[in-house]
């Protein structure tokens, strides 16, 4: 059941006898700031209704009941939410086991040796760029000492 042309322009009407009324309102009571607000949103409906926006809102309004009514009232659509959050769920549980390395393929004891022939502690330093680092750490951490700081 739609409506037509002569409906829409009643709406329109409607609305804007309750805006010019308001407006009035506004007036008397709050000052010209609130009049000239209400004057502003009181010429939006005769605009919607010239530019045929007014029976479009009123679309997409019915369209977002009938959804948001299916959503609600709807077992099948709350079983989909529910299976939709298990889903983020087990997504997030995953990443925090793979970021710790827990029941991956990879998992080793810390002590097991690693490719390489390294074992879990840190490699020796061996070459001369690497002792140079160590050298100074080893700097830094004697200033650190000196200063109270450890």
């Amino acid at each position: 059941m739609g409506f037509d042309d002569m409906t829409w322009t009643a709406v329109a009407a409607i609305l804007t006898a309750l805006g010019a009324a308001w407006t009035v309102y506004a007036w008397r009571n709050r000052g010209i700031a609130s009049a000239l607000r209400g004057a502003g949103l009181t010429l939006l409906p005769v605009a919607a209704w010239a530019t045929g926006s007014l029976e479009m809102f009123a679309e997409i309004t019915g369209s977002v009941v009938d959804w948001a009514t299916g959503l609600v009232f709807n077992p099948l659509t709350w079983f989909g939410i529910a299976l939709a959050g298990l889903a983020v769920v087990l997504l997030g549980t995953s990443s925090v086991l793979r970021a710790r390395e827990i029941g991956t393929s990879r998992e080793r004891p810390a002590t097991e040796a690693r490719p390489g022939g390294r074992t879990g502690a840190l490699p020796p330093a061996s070459s001369p760029r690497e002792s140079a680092i160590d050298d100074d750490l080893g700097d830094i951490e004697e200033i650190l000492r000196r200063r109270g700081i450890t």
